[in-house]
């Protein structure tokens, strides 16, 4: 079960770069494809398990959402800092600890014997992710020379990635139902090590040249900002907003992503510079993405929940009942490179399709009801919303990067990642805090919840398209294309590193 398609990536080396001996083709494959499929399905494999975690740990509503959100906050307030750091001390390097960071975490929370233990763990995870994903494109397109051989390589690992999405379902579904919830973090523990081992062992190291200065402050205040407007957003479902509860986390959000904006202007090397937002193509879809995101991304969540909670679906059945969806978003992922290539359509006619399509979706899943069946209410709805995921991210993507400074690709595809996660996470808060106002008891409450929850998020797309129709630039220029063929800035590892 996958969320997104991979995006789009750089195909350059960069510049500046020193190394030694390059280690077999094949090793360097192996370990790379393996750390980004355990990135990706972690994200997905946790949906299924969801009812089985609240019942063994007692997690709340408020909770349950955590064990998602906490991962995704993290992953995406620490993406950029992480391909930097790769970038300058060494992706080998930052590979192995963002690896180790990952499987430790999972061990955490695997074991964890309260819910706060397992919030924990997925915090840590979320780092953990964020420092080893754009390592492993990095080292990729570093050690593969450019032309035929690196572009099969990001095909592959491009394909590893939807793969582990695609999986995310099934898997989980498998775990939790012959062995335990547990299992879908603790079977990071031997894959991770393994892979620890070997990447170790067959990995030479590389880094650009250059000051070695991160903007560890400017992660910290952008991931602490975005979780107290979530929590503050979660907190007006079981207040008020009016409440001083819910204000003050929602305000103190806000103050602290102010400062990070202040931090980012006055900083000598800013995570986010501001001045990569001036061409409209950047501000534009990113806004896009961060509005598109915050209605896609929960769509799984309350899927796996309807199916078992509603429905009374196992866990297997929930994760095999999603098997065409995962299918679907992978192919039209595969598809909008070819509609984006036919005369008179392009990018953005293909992106607004897209958010429309799934848009409909939504609509057409917002009739699920507490007799709903598998044919009647989950697959129709569930095809056509994952379609439009899939047809929607690459020409966002493509609109994004085309428009950006040949020095800012890599930069500008990691704030594409970056801005679906960051409205994922606030996107998942405010639909979770909707379903839950939903008054009553019983299945039927639930029912009607969820279906509120689709309903929202279809307007939410609604907004999206209108904001794409108004903002996004009607075609890519030439100039742009070649301004934007491949060039990285030494972040282009953060450019494809998150298919949450």
């Amino acid at each position: 079960m996958t969320t997104m398609p991979p995006l789009v990536t750089t195909d350059q080396q960069p510049s500046g770069t020193t190394a030694r001996k390059a280690p077999p083709a094949w090793a360097v494959m192996l370990a790379v494809c393996a750390g980004q499929f355990l990135v990706v399905l972690d994200v997905s494999v946790v949906n299924v398990a969801m009812p089985s975690m609240r019942s063994s740990l007692g997690l709340s509503e408020l909770g349950l959402q955590w064990v998602v959100n906490a991962y995704v906050i993290t992953f995406a307030g620490f993406l950029m800092l992480g391909g930097r750091a790769a970038d300058l001390f060494g992706r080998k390097r930052v590979f192995l600890v963002g690896l180790g960071l990952f499987t430790a975490a999972s061990l955490g929370g695997g074991l964890a014997q309260e819910a706060w233990q397992l919030i924990a763990a997925r915090t840590v995870q979320g780092v953990g992710a964020a420092v080893l994903a754009p390592a492993t494109l990095t080292i990729l397109t570093t050690s593969f020379p450019q032309g035929p051989a690196r572009t099969r390589a990001v095909a592959t690992w491009t394909a590893v990635g939807a793969g582990g999405g695609a999986a995310g379902g099934l898997v989980g579904g498998l775990l939790t139902q012959f062995l335990s919830w547990r299992w879908v973090l603790l079977i990071n523990v031997p894959i991770g090590a393994l892979v620890l081992a070997g990447a170790a062992f067959c990995l030479s190291e590389s880094r650009q040249e250059g000051r070695r200065r991160l903007d560890v402050p400017g992660a910290l205040l952008v991931t602490g900002g975005l979780a107290l407007v979530a929590y503050g957003i979660v907190q007006t479902g079981e207040r008020g907003w009016t409440a001083a509860g819910a204000l003050l986390p929602l305000l103190a959000g806000l103050l602290v992503l102010g400062v990070f904006v202040a931090v980012e202007a006055r900083s000598d090397a800013p995570l986010m510079p501001l001045t990569v937002f001036r061409p409209r193509s950047v501000w534009a879809t990113t806004s896009a993405m961060i509005v598109v995101g915050a209605g896609m991304f929960s769509m799984w969540y309350f899927l796996s929940l309807y199916t078992q909670n509603v429905l009374g679906y196992t866990a297997l059945q929930a994760g095999l009942a999603f098997i065409p969806h995962s299918f679907s978003i992978v192919l039209g992922s595969k598809a909008a490179p070819r509609l984006m290539a036919l005369p008179r359509i392009g990018a953005k006619t293909v992106a607004v399709a897209g958010v429309l399509l799934a848009a409909g979706g939504m609509a057409w899943q917002s009739a699920m009801g507490v007799h709903g069946t598998y044919l009647g209410t989950i697959l129709g709805p569930g095809i056509m919303m994952s379609l439009g995921a899939g047809l929607s991210a690459t020409p966002i993507a493509s609109i994004c990067t085309a428009g950006a400074a040949a020095g800012d690709a890599g930069l500008v595809s990691g704030l594409i990642n970056t801005s679906r996660q960051m409205g994922g996470a606030l996107g998942l808060s405010v639909l979770s805090t909707v379903a839950a106002g939903v008054a009553g008891s019983g299945r039927v409450a639930l029912a009607d919840g969820y279906a509120l929850a689709f309903r929202v998020a279809a307007v939410v797309l609604l907004a999206g398209v209108l904001l794409m129709l108004c903002s996004l630039p009607g075609r890519e220029s030439p100039q742009g294309r070649e301004k934007d063929g491949g060039q990285g800035s030494g972040q282009d590892g953060a450019g494809g590193a998150a298919q949450a």
